[in-house]
């Protein structure tokens, strides 16, 4: 499926999401489109490749907020039509970040389980809905640096099992430092996962402030 037969979004959409440099492995914008970046080449993410539709600015992050903090689940599919064609070669499992219970009712879905079932109609992978649990009810990652957030993480996922794995793909919504993907990443790699990739809608550089 091509941008310009995406059913879901009209051609002056579809211009804003048009696509700009950026490093392959950790997603963030470049000068040039790179397979790897300086920042990479010094300290590799633990996954191999993220793929993203563009940064949390408009009108990207209105539809992001929509879908994550007013109920609007059903942002999540035009969303990942606008993500998969971006995807060439999509990984033969896909999982998501997954969300406390008590917070999951709070908003009474997972937004990133939402996103990897969309984006798997496209694929036809396999789904591993249920592959981590959240152990802890951790404050919200929103506003918080980069040691904050990792801090925050610590011990909060637990992996429930995994079968015999080679590439996965890692959904979520939202990839700022990389604090909650890299927790998860972790636990794949401990494993015996040799490759995984991060499905997400936004890459957005971490305030360089923090």
């Amino acid at each position: 499926e091509s941008p310009e037969k995406n059913p879901y979004w009209c051609e002056a959409c579809l211009a804003w999401f048009s696509p700009i440099p950026r490093c392959e492995r950790c997603g963030l914008p470049t000068l040039y489109s790179v397979d790897l970046c300086g920042r990479c080449l010094r300290e590799p993410p633990l996954w191999h490749r993220l793929y993203c539709i563009g940064d949390y600015q408009f009108p990207l992050n209105h539809y992001v907020h929509q879908l994550k903090y007013q109920k609007q689940f059903w942002q999540a599919k035009p969303l990942a039509a606008l993500l998969a064609p971006r995807i060439l070669t999509p990984a033969p499992q896909i999982c998501s970040v997954p969300l406390h219970w008590q917070r999951q009712i709070q908003r009474g879905f997972n937004q990133s389980e939402r996103l990897a079932y969309y984006l798997n109609q496209h694929f036809n992978s396999e789904l591993l809905p249920s592959l981590f649990r959240r152990t802890e009810a951790t404050p919200a990652q929103k506003g918080l640096n980069k040691q904050q957030r990792k801090q925050n993480l610590t011990h909060a996922f637990t992996l429930r099992s995994c079968k015999a794995i080679e590439h996965i793909a890692l959904v979520d919504d939202v990839v700022t430092t990389g604090s909650t993907v890299r927790q998860l990443c972790q636990l794949l790699l401990e494993v015996g996962v040799e490759s995984i990739d991060i499905y997400c809608i936004c890459r957005t550089p971490a305030p360089t402030s923090l």
